[in-house]
């Protein structure tokens, strides 16, 4: 048999790693293991007859390793019981020079390092596979041609990884070859799970696997793994041959302390990716604070860090969940302290605190500092006075925040002016939270945004102070899709030139300007703060917070990421952009240093 082949060997879980094999065929390997993958011809010596190695002579292959690069036979060598049922048949080859040659001296190539490092998605086995079954004509696959290469006639690349990836999982269903049992146990020893494996495949996936593989006695490797991660292990395994799996929300943790504790990092990042992506998908337990606790316990800074964000960000949809009442007083505390948190006002959050603490029953000091940590200044005096009489958790504690009730209500009597003389009104009682209360701000929604400029206008208290509850402010905002700085406008010099009326390029803007100024304005300094929502998985999530003074210009990277024009942008609902605009009154301290 003479044949040529151009075979590229690529895996699922990350195409850009490839395998080229260049040149002619010195072997045709056979792996005899079952039905699906019987290489045999009909009629030939050896069709029908037994692979097992007790029943066969010396294997060529191990014998010399001729015909197969390097790292093959290195593994061969290494996972003798594995790559022992392998044999060959020696066939008629053609060399480079097209001549026939006895020798296995035709020119093979591998377009990578000859090292296949631990952990690599290249398998030994996708090797033997593809290139054992190119004779199968009637096997499903692609045919590519390439007419880059020399010759200008082109070369074909078969590709059969969609049939490869089926063997391998039928590799693993039946258990055929297999050379370790994998027992997997869980602290209780009431569950026990044993999968056959093949250590071939799961030292090549994973390094812990290889290391713990070479240093066995028989052959069942006890693993001892906790409950969710055993309910899982067989798709942890799955994954080992197949490149593939399908995930769920209640199995993202477990399966990532698999991939962590096997060091299957492709596993591991793609997990992380999926839990980032995933966050606002409904669910009736919750998931995000779950999700945080564990990114925080294994050091995972993305995760925790993207999950704490959201959370912040949504807050109110958290304070509704059922996972509320078990979230850890870390996190609790992580989120009190935040002055970006978006929710309606600060009721809602003292009211979820109190749950909370009804909940948990927290030692005393834990329930003081995150009593200490709500914004009483941020509550109508109407609210604080319900609140002293009718709460019973402010009732226990109130001696612990009792000096913040007693600012607080000095803040609502006097002018900020006049407090700012004597407090410092820079502190966090005094700074609002980004409060979605029409007090506060104004929904607005931006129908076509790629299309031309727009603006509204929306009203806000002055201040949060009883003393300015009856004084409101006029809000102008204008939205421009592709606004330039002058520099960079093109310029039109000719008398009586025709300005265009759209201008290329630019990027999104926002300006929030009074319509009218006050002099109750003294002393205050107005932030500005534009929540851009958006969709995932089904819901209204905030994506972005951008905080300025008077333009996003002064953020540098409004919208920077957003296609406005790309109507399944997930900025744009029904083709509209989805923003809330909030205005936070800052006070500036006025205390005179005495000489």
């Amino acid at each position: 048999m003479r044949c040529s082949v151009n075979v590229v060997l690529r895996h699922n879980a990350d195409p850009e790693k490839e395998l080229r094999v260049e040149g002619r065929v010195t072997h045709r390997l056979r792996i005899g293991l079952n039905p699906l993958t019987q290489m045999s011809r009909p009629g030939s010596p050896d069709a029908g007859s037994s692979l097992s190695p007790r029943t066969r002579g010396p294997d060529p292959v191990m014998e010399t390793g001729r015909g197969l690069p390097s790292w093959t036979c290195r593994w061969i060598k290494r996972h003798g019981r594995v790559c022992r049922v392998l044999r060959t048949e020696r066939t008629e080859v053609q060399t480079d020079g097209g001549e026939d040659d006895d020798d296995d001296d035709g020119a093979k190539m591998v377009k990578q390092d000859d090292r296949v490092p631990a952990g690599t998605s290249v398998l030994v086995l996708v090797l033997v596979l593809a290139l054992g079954r190119l004779q199968g004509a009637a096997a499903a696959g692609s045919l590519k041609v390439d007419p880059s290469q020399d010759g200008g006639g082109g070369a074909d690349t078969i590709s059969h990884s969609l049939t490869l990836v089926q063997r391998l999982e039928a590799l693993l269903l039946q258990g055929n070859g297999s050379d370790v049992s994998l027992r997997v146990e869980t602290p209780s020893a009431d569950e026990v799970k044993v999968i056959p494996a093949h250590a071939l495949l799961l030292s090549l996936q994973s390094p812990v696997f290889e290391e713990m593989l070479l240093r066995r006695n028989g052959s069942t490797l006890v693993l001892k793994e906790s409950s969710d991660c055993a309910a899982v292990f067989d798709r942890f395994i799955r994954y080992l041959y197949c490149g593939e799996i399908s995930l769920r929300l209640d199995h993202a943790t477990p399966l990532h302390k698999l991939a962590a504790k096997y060091q299957v990092l492709g596993l591991q990042q793609g997990i992380t990716q999926y839990m980032t992506q995933n966050l606002a998908r409904d669910s009736s337990s919750g998931h995000v604070a779950g999700w945080y606790e564990y990114a925080l316990q294994v050091g995972d800074a993305t995760l925790r860090d993207n999950c704490l964000q959201f959370m912040a960000w949504n807050l109110s949809s958290l304070l509704q969940s059922a996972e509320w009442p078990s979230v850890s007083g870390q996190l609790l505390m992580s989120l009190l302290r935040r002055s970006d948190l978006v929710l309606q006002s600060e009721m809602e959050l003292f009211a979820a605190l109190e749950a909370w603490i009804v909940h948990n029953e927290p030692d005393g000091l834990t329930a003081e500092n995150a009593l200490r940590a709500v914004r009483y200044a941020m509550m109508p005096p109407r609210e604080l006075f319900r609140l002293q009489t009718h709460s019973p958790v402010l009732g226990r504690y109130q001696e612990s925040v009792r000096d913040l009730l007693y600012l607080s209500y000095q803040f609502h009597s006097a002018s900020p002016m006049h407090m700012a003389k004597f407090f410092d009104v820079n502190c966090s009682l005094f700074m609002p939270r980004n409060y979605l209360s029409p007090l506060w701000g104004s929904p607005w929604i931006i129908g076509n945004p790629s299309r031309d400029d727009r603006s509204t206008s929306f009203q806000t208290q002055l201040g949060p102070s009883g003393h300015d509850s009856s004084k409101r402010v006029t809000w102008n905002a204008m939205f421009s899709p592709r606004w330039l700085p002058v520099g960079l406008r093109p310029m039109y010099t000719e008398a009586g030139a025709m300005q265009p009326t759209r201008v290329e390029g630019g990027r999104p803007r926002i300006i929030i300007t009074p319509a009218t100024s006050s002099a109750d304005f003294a002393g205050v300094n107005f932030q500005k703060t534009v929540l851009v929502m958006a969709q995932q998985q089904g819901a209204l999530v905030v994506k972005h917070v951008y905080n300025f003074h008077q333009s996003t210009e002064e953020t540098g990277d409004f919208l920077a990421e957003a296609d406005l024009y790309r109507r399944t942008s997930e900025y744009l609902i029904d083709s509209s952009l989805f923003l809330h605009i909030v205005v936070k009154p800052l006070y500036q301290t006025l205390i005179t240093i005495k000489n």
